[in-house]
């Protein structure tokens, strides 16, 4: 991870590696939402064409979101690998980058559901092992449910033997 300074608090950059994708989005939504940095990249940004008719007040916010927008977009490089990084050099936006990268590691639909029907099969057939703590137990359970609904399906906390 980077340590970063923002408004003089020291932070972490969780660094993506091409693992753990969903973990790491939730972490970098958290830090640039901190940062009020999200709606940048929520939103995109595209620069105007012609400035002159621009108000000062409008400038000065023009000029607030280009910073925003470059902050954001230095933030996402910091937060990924040699290896990632290659997959958005080119990126012109923050947000090109994220859905980029968004679009890359979440998952096409296709892949979503062949992961669905493998976390279901081993849902269906998940047992605690002898000498296992039930803590250990609930915490793969939990791990696993935690997985299907980041992929997208409902499942509900309590199912009938």
């Amino acid at each position: 991870m980077t340590s970063t300074s923002f408004h003089g608090v020291q932070s972490q950059i969780p660094k993506f590696t091409g693992r753990n994708y969903h973990q790491w989005n939730i972490q970098m939504k958290v830090l640039f939402e901190s940062q009020d940095l999200w709606s940048v990249i929520d939103n995109g940004f595209v620069e105007p064409r012609d400035q002159t008719t621009l108000s000062a007040q409008q400038r000065t916010k023009l000029k607030d979101t280009k910073k925003k927008h470059r902050k954001a977009l230095f933030l996402i490089y910091q937060a990924v690998d040699e290896v990632i990084f290659e997959r958005i050099p080119s990126s012109t936006s923050s947000k090109e980058a994220w859905d980029t990268l968004h679009k890359t590691y979440k998952g096409e639909d296709k892949v979503r559901v062949v992961k669905l029907q493998t976390l279901r099969c081993e849902f269906d057939g998940i047992k605690m092992k002898e000498s296992e703590p039930v803590e250990d137990y609930y915490n793969r359970i939990v791990m696993l449910t935690n997985q299907i609904r980041i992929n997208g399906e409902d499942i509900d906390d309590k199912k009938d033997c």
